[in-house]
């Protein structure tokens, strides 16, 4: 099944192009089916980047869904034309009395500063706490994995000496889970970031899960309230070319540039980059949405708790 998107999102075309099937609004409405609503918050500066990337990734699954846009009302992205989020985004304000099968929240360019420093800390909360009630599951992305932890279970996180960037091998702790059905012994996570989260603290909390780590970057998915929420510290995302783009945009204009570990063929930053993630990442979400979605909401949105 193809996923139901608003008319004219740009997505549209550049997914059409790689044959993933996908459908605008006009041409779902005629058929008779219930699609899973999914909402994205979406934080990142570059909206439609993002939009392909998570997009692309819900495609690959027979199931139809229905991908609505969030924004902050507290905060005007620098990086997208107004138009844009004018016509594909909605204020929190206006979808709060809506239920969602799935929610995907994603990371923000403010990792570095103090939780209750970001201008949007307040409104973002209220999220966080309005996702209880009116999601059947969440999924946080890196600095919202961070957030999200710390706003609902109070786990710290903690600057790094040195920014954790590439792509990092996973273990997943509990393969008889549902959200890792059909993966590999390992996996690949693209990482980029300033801070983490440690083992110590999840471990102290009962109602946390720890259910992927790796050796060199620590934490990998936390999962709580049995699925309901999950807490992914990388960007299973991210595109192939994404992490060159950074390097490049950032070298030469920060003094903790480093290239990028596990990513370029032979390492060398002139040659394409080694793409050894993306299977894992399509199982992934492939699993979440059948697995803790599809299969654990009901069929009248509303009786969502």
């Amino acid at each position: 099944m193809p996923l139901r998107l608003p008319d004219r999102l740009p997505a549209i075309d550049l997914l059409k192009n790689e044959n993933i099937f996908v459908m605008d609004d006009t041409r779902a409405h005629s058929q008779d089916i219930r699609p899973l609503k999914i909402v994205v918050l979406n934080l990142m500066p570059m909206k439609v980047t993002t939009e392909t990337d998570l997009i692309r990734l819900l495609s690959n699954t027979p199931l139809q869904m229905e991908i609505s846009f969030m924004k902050l009302k507290s905060h005007t992205p620098k990086n997208t034309p107004i138009e844009h989020m004018m016509m594909f985004y909605r204020d929190f304000e206006v979808m709060k009395n809506e239920k969602y099968d799935g929610m995907i929240i994603t990371g923000a360019p403010v990792e570095t500063l103090d939780f209750e420093d970001v201008s949007y800390w307040d409104e973002i909360t209220i999220i966080f706490d309005w996702a209880h009630t009116h999601v059947t599951s969440t999924l946080y992305i890196c600095w919202a994995a961070q957030a999200g932890l710390f706003h609902h279970y109070g786990v710290p996180k903690y600057p790094l000496e040195k920014k954790k960037f590439g792509i990092f091998r996973q273990t997943p702790l509990d393969k008889s889970l549902p959200i890792f059905r059909g993966f590999d012994d390992e996996f690949m996570m693209p990482h980029s970031r300033h801070t983490e989260i440690r083992r110590k603290d999840i471990d102290d909390r009962d109602m946390l899960t720890l259910i992927a780590e790796s050796a060199d970057s620590g934490v990998g998915i936390v999962m709580a309230r049995n699925g309901r929420e999950f807490f992914i510290t990388g960007h299973m995302e991210y595109a192939p070319d994404t992490l060159d783009k950074e390097y490049k945009r950032d070298m030469g204009k920060r003094d903790d540039v480093e290239m990028p570990v596990n990513y370029y063929e032979h390492d060398d930053p002139t040659l394409h980059p080694v793409v050894s993630w993306r299977a894992h990442a399509n199982l992934f979400f492939s699993n979440w949405i059948n697995y803790y979605v599809y299969q654990e909401t009901p069929y009248n949105i509303e009786e969502i708790e």
